[in-house]
């Protein structure tokens, strides 16, 4: 990707590499200058900045390697020919036994104890970071309050559950 092996000795003399690495550095720079014009990452992602420059650059790439201008040892040369793979097929007997083993677990639980813990946690998550008086960012920590519901025996899907309630969800703008 950055033209290194372009070179007969990319270390001889370091001028190669220097000029490699000055290139490099000036456009993540440009590159920063466009996020902080846009007003910075967040409302770049907000307008689909850097969603649609990954679009494009998939899909030259992809055209690169289909069209073999980028040669993939293994893809798209000297490929082997393999069989497909055996699709693994779960019984629905598994998800029966998976939603017998939740019922049961809830029946021996502590509901409240449980509660109590994700309460605590969207408490937690809540938290804004904040300055220590050392200047030093406190940020709030969750991990604590994570550990303490799953040793309730709050299942993942709850523990999502309250952190959503918190934080909400994410909806990413559609690329136009």
């Amino acid at each position: 990707e950055s033209g290194v092996t372009h070179t007969t000795d990319p270390l001889g003399g370091s001028y190669f590499l220097e000029n490699l690495t000055l290139q490099m550095e000036n456009g993540a720079f440009d590159y920063f200058g466009k996020l902080d014009a846009m007003g910075g990452m967040v409302k770049a992602i907000e307008r689909g900045y850097p969603q649609k420059e990954i679009a494009e650059s998939s899909y030259q790439y992809q055209r690169a390697v289909e069209a073999k201008e980028k040669v993939i040892v293994g893809v798209n040369e000297f490929a082997v020919e393999e069989q497909s793979p055996t699709i693994l097929y779960i019984d629905e007997s598994v998800a029966q036994q998976q939603t017998a083993k939740l019922k049961t677990l809830r029946a021996r639980r502590s509901g409240e104890e449980v509660q109590r813990r994700l309460d605590e946690l969207k408490k937690a998550a809540v938290k804004e970071p904040s300055a220590e008086a050392n200047g030093n960012i406190c940020p709030a920590n969750t991990m604590p309050y994570l550990i303490d519901a799953v040793r309730a025996y709050a299942t993942v899907g709850e523990i999502c559950e309250a952190l959503r309630e918190v934080y909400g969800t994410y909806t990413e703008a559609s690329i136009t």
